[in-house]
């Protein structure tokens, strides 16, 4: 169980400066989306406005981080050797003024501190490192890019590159580090990543999380900020699922990748690999129709699963042009073919979309659809499946895909 210590901070303000290939680079102020904690009659809420362009969360005083994670522990039933606070916030933690003071804190509570995602931009002297180390720090999430200096000080507009390095290597050595980078065709990639992970792999890092750079709408760039870089064409799905697949065959790292994929536990989707059946056979039986409008990446892998609990017949399955089902939006709606759409549809848990916006724009052809949401997640992505075992996969998975039948069964059409 880790307690969030959030300490604020706005991206390209509070990191030193936007890396070249940041998506907030260029966010534009707008319109809210509208998501589901709109209330029903107003359209628009912090969480599809500020909340989501991240806009208006400046670091926060350091006694106010301390009190919200104490307030926390005292509130919650929790065993010691099973807590872990997680310090996080929008800018760069390593940014944050005070991130030794709120560390000296919680070192006395004697529980263990993750450093969530840091690019380590705002370390100057690798001594930083070790003092963290000392106030209990036993787990880092490391933006690396690269560990060539000079195409971090160019990509990310790091001043001090070498010595974010040295931190990286001494957090490397002593806790366990999972590394992340933004993959950019022809500039981070092929030899420059098997450097990288070389380094890695010598000093220590325990994993290393790969993430295909987006640069269009359908790829996640949702709030006008298309491209981030003129000119690059980002790695397609399956060369990029090919290319965390070759990392994690050549190097001693629990190598994932998002939005594809973990090599070891099969994620996302490894309910549809259940070629036996020992799993899926678990969930309830399908008995009304629906319609599931989903992304591209997650459309075969639903509909392999429901290929095999024998629900095909009652279940369909939709794509629209949007890489990931979180990131759909009303006009990934607007463009659905409602031909193929049920009376029954299941848009994502966390789509952002207003409720009654949905309804109207899959009713437009004059047939009155229901439309209700699914489960948030329906697999985990490799930000998370990197630290869970295959069993616990499943076992999401399972609990998922069993609410989202019985949302279906609830909602949709009985079958005759």
């Amino acid at each position: 169980m880790q307690i969030i210590a959030d300490v604020g901070g706005i991206p390209g303000k509070d990191c030193r400066g936007f890396c070249k290939y940041c998506y907030f680079k260029k966010v534009k102020e707008g319109d809210p989306l509208g998501c589901r904690s709109c209330l029903p009659g107003s359209f628009g809420c912090e969480q599809c406005n500020e909340g989501v362009r991240e806009t208006k969360n400046e670091f926060i005083p350091p006694f106010i981080v301390i009190n919200s994670v104490k307030t926390s522990i005292m509130m919650g039933n929790y065993r010691e050797a099973d807590l872990k606070i997680n310090i996080s916030g929008g800018g760069d933690v390593s940014c944050y003024p005070n991130l030794m003071d709120i560390t000296s804190a919680f070192s006395e509570w004697k529980i263990p501190i993750h450093l969530g995602y840091t690019s380590g931009k705002g370390i100057d002297d690798p001594h930083f490192a070790t003092n963290l180390l000392s106030h209990g720090v036993d787990e880092v999430t490391f933006t690396v890019f690269s560990t060539n200096p000079q195409l971090r000080k160019s990509w990310m507009g790091d001043k001090n590159p070498q010595a974010s390095l040295d931190a990286l290597k001494i957090f490397s050595e002593s806790c366990d580090v999972h590394a992340a980078a933004v993959i950019i065709p022809g500039v981070n990639d092929g030899e420059v990543l098997r450097e990288t992970c070389a380094d890695l792999e010598e000093w220590g890092a325990k994993a290393f999380i790969l993430m295909r750079f987006a640069n269009f709408r359908n790829q996640g760039l949702i709030l006008g900020n298309e491209p981030v870089i003129e000119g690059v064409e980002p790695h397609s799905l399956l060369e990029f699922e090919e290319l965390v697949r070759s990392i994690n065959r050549e190097f001693n790292l629990r190598v994932t990748g998002t939005p594809l994929c973990d090599p070891e536990n099969n994620t996302p989707f490894a309910l549809a690999k259940d070629k036996d059946k020992e799993y899926v056979d678990i969930l309830s039986e399908v008995t009304s129709e629906a319609t599931i409008l989903t992304s591209k990446v997650a459309k075969p892998f639903i509909e392999r699963i429901f290929e095999l609990i024998g629900a095909s017949d009652l279940v369909n399955v939709v794509a629209v042009d949007q890489d990931i089902g979180c990131l759909i939006t009303q006009k990934d709606l607007e463009d659905v073919d409602l031909k193929e759409v049920k009376e029954t549809v299941i848009i994502p848990g966390r789509a952002f979309v207003h409720d009654k916006k949905a309804e109207e724009i899959l009713s437009k052809d004059g047939v009155q659809r229901i439309v209700t949401r699914g489960p948030d997640k329906l697999s985990v992505d490799g930000e998370m499946s990197g630290t869970l075992s295959q069993e616990d996969v499943l076992k999401t998975e399972l609990i998922a895909f069993q609410d989202l039948i019985e949302t279906i069964n609830f909602f949709g059409v009985r079958k005759k």
